[in-house]
């Protein structure tokens, strides 16, 4: 219990939270979400989210060792995760399309909700790039937290969509965008300063 409150750390809590939210960016996926329901039927919202829990924790309690295997380390990861992350943001930012998504049927719970568009590729680069910042615990809580966030956003896509309405979730985009660019270039930065040191 002692060892929770010594590392326990509300501002790492609140940070890495905030890079989760805008790196899953479930907000701005509204529109996608909505086009999945139409297209697939009626989406899982409790598997998606607990297949998208499961990715993300089992990458970050695994994840450095699978890198071990290949023999790359965090920081390395982490300027690869922070690259991924630029593409990311400009894509908001700027409404290019770079990475392909893949519609699936029947799965879409799954694929392509859970994955790859909750714990897709930028997720997991971001979770292992915090995990060179921050400690576990905060990170798994901000997991946690991201998770039901995402859980209470998928039952309510359609409440959502009619209160922003298209302009209010374009503005989200451009908002959040402009955060995980920053994010970004901080990730890169701090982390090829530790390659070379």
């Amino acid at each position: 219990m002692f060892e929770f409150l010594n590392v326990f750390n509300t501002g790492e809590l609140f940070k890495a939270s905030m890079v989760l939210f805008a790196v899953i960016d479930i907000i701005g996926s509204i529109p996608l979400i909505i086009k999945l329901k139409e297209t697939s039927g009626d989406i899982s919202e409790l598997r998606a989210s607990l297949v998208s829990l499961g990715i993300m924790i089992g990458f970050f309690l695994l994840g450095e060792s699978i890198l071990k295997l290949f023999g790359v380390t965090i920081q390395s990861f982490a300027v690869a995760g922070a690259l991924i992350i630029f593409a990311m943001a400009l894509e908001m930012i700027l409404g290019v399309k770079l990475f392909k998504d893949s519609v699936s049927g029947k799965t879409a719970s799954v694929v392509p909700l859970a994955f790859p568009l909750i714990a897709g590729a930028g997720t997991m680069t971001s979770l292992v790039s915090l995990k060179a910042e921050f400690h576990d615990i905060n990170i798994i809580l901000a997991i946690f937290i991201n998770i039901l966030i995402v859980y209470l956003v998928l039952k309510s896509t359609n409440k959502i969509e009619r209160l922003l309405g298209e302009t209010g979730i374009a503005i989200m985009k451009k908002v959040f965008g402009i955060i995980l660019l920053a994010i970004a270039v901080k990730l890169f930065t701090t982390n090829m300063k530790l390659m070379f040191e």
